[in-house]
């Protein structure tokens, strides 16, 4: 890979009372089954970060390395970014009382719930930030449980030169088929490691296309079975796996989202600024593409524009 991400091409336009009033670039790419690549758009072989995306490969290199954990409820919430629904604390403190320890143990920097109900629910209940609310700390409670029974230490689990990083490192790379062309600190203190979008969408159909028993495949049927430990009630991602039998899929923030289908392909995308509302529009016409129809993406397929809040334009893609 070896170069610097190039910026995408346009895939969707903001439209208010019939005027376009902006535009969002990004990049998206679509494989089928075989992986192949069959659309695609901006550049989608140099090394972005997929950030909470990486998230699935993160928890088969936790239950590789040790992880003790075998309730599928459990890994789903080791791959997520949770919106802080009391149903996600309850779980995460528990995968931490588990092990012996409590929150404090989190490296994970004290935010508030994710979710605007959860976060409402926590100030009306006097509450304030806390390292247990903050969305990836169902991932750092595996990353201890995976040190515990590891024997490695839990000081400086979230160093990228930990031997627990490094095997999370070497799965990513070995499922991307890419080597990491960079190494950031993630929102949550983690390491995230810089891929392309096809090593991303090629690492997802690896995911849904694995033998049933294999590690791979029991985080990925764990995600579909739980997803709204994934994410949340109204979680983009939960709500997919709900709404399309199969699907497996993950946001990542800064506008990234990736999703695969058994035995129909894979779909792995970029929107250059960020926006989140760009981000669903441009995956359903990407998995348009694939033949992926129903219910849900209807709902996905733009995002309203609001005026006066009523909804007077939408944000489409153009791609």
């Amino acid at each position: 890979m070896g170069k610097t991400y190039e910026g995408g091409a346009p895939l969707a336009e903001v439209v208010r009372s019939g005027f376009v009033e902006g535009f969002h670039r990004g990049s998206v790419v679509v494989l089928d089954a075989a992986g192949a690549p069959v659309a695609g758009a901006g550049d989608v072989t140099s090394p972005i970060f997929p950030r909470s995306s990486n998230k699935p490969m993160q928890a088969i290199g936790m239950l590789r390395a040790g992880l003790p954990l075998t309730d599928p409820a459990d890994l789903a919430l080791v791959s997520a970014s949770h919106a802080g629904e009391e149903f996600h604390i309850e779980r995460v403190t528990a995968l931490l009382r588990g092990g012996g320890l409590t929150g404090d143990a989190l490296h994970c920097p004290p935010d508030l719930p994710v979710g605007e109900a959860a976060r409402e629910a926590v100030l009306r209940a006097g509450g304030g930030p806390a390292r247990v609310l903050m969305n990836c700390s169902g991932k750092h409670a595996g990353m201890l449980r995976t040190c515990l029974a590891a024997g490695w230490p839990l000081d400086g689990y979230w160093r990228p030169e930990h031997p627990l990083q490094q095997r999370l490192t070497a799965t990513i790379e070995e499922f991307t088929g890419e080597r990491a062309a960079a190494v950031g600190v993630d929102g949550c203190g983690a390491p995230v490691l810089a891929v392309s979008l096809t090593g991303l969408a090629r690492a997802f159909l690896r995911l849904v296309d694995a033998e049933p028993g294999t590690v791979e495949r029991t985080v990925a049927d764990a995600m579909r079975t739980y997803p709204e430990l994934v994410g949340g009630t109204q979680a983009e991602d939960t709500r997919l796996m709900r709404g399309v039998p199969g699907l497996l899929a993950k946001v990542g923030a800064e506008g990234v989202i990736a999703a695969a289908v058994p035995g129909v392909g894979a779909v792995a995308l970029k929107i250059d600024d960020g926006a989140a509302r760009a981000r669903m529009p441009v995956l359903v016409s990407a998995l348009s593409r694939l033949g992926v129809d129903a219910p849900i993406l209807t709902e996905y397929a733009e995002t309203p524009v609001l005026g006066g809040g009523l909804p007077v334009g939408a944000t489409r893609p153009i791609w």
